[in-house]
């Protein structure tokens, strides 16, 4: 868990900020969010979506995200159990955040795209990703 900077986070306009940056920072968090907005999806799903990221890293970052109200996890009784992960309504409420978040990336990163795998929202790699034309 990162440091809070501030013992309070109502010290200033930019302390709003602050405090949503400390719910949904992590290098995973944001994209797990992301994929999530297309619909529920089980674990193995998003972790097809997400290839470089470990079952390990996964697991606590969905945990974070359901702790902190984000993230749905349902768990049906059945052998194998079947768990399935969704937003909460506060989860769908970061919709326009992470969208704009993924357009603001698309407009001004692209000259960081090179040859490493990326999926894209529906977990297929694309060739541009991967720096095939």
């Amino acid at each position: 868990m990162t440091r809070i900077r501030h013992q309070s986070l109502a010290c200033s306009p930019g302390c709003a900020v602050e405090a949503t940056l400390q719910l949904i920072d992590g290098k995973w968090k944001g994209v797990i969010l992301y994929h999530l907005l297309q619909g529920t999806l089980r674990f193995n799903a998003i972790r097809k979506r997400l290839p470089n990221i470990t079952q390990r890293m996964l697991t606590t970052q969905l945990r974070e995200l359901e702790r902190d109200g984000f993230v749905l996890r349902t768990v049906y009784p059945e052998v194998p159990p079947k768990v399935e992960y969704s937003l909460t309504p506060r989860g769908r409420t970061l919709e326009p955040v992470i969208m704009a978040l993924k357009a603001w990336g698309d407009e001004h990163t692209e000259f960081r795209h090179g040859p490493e795998i990326c999926a894209d929202h529906d977990g297929i790699f694309s060739p541009a990703a991967k720096g095939i034309e």
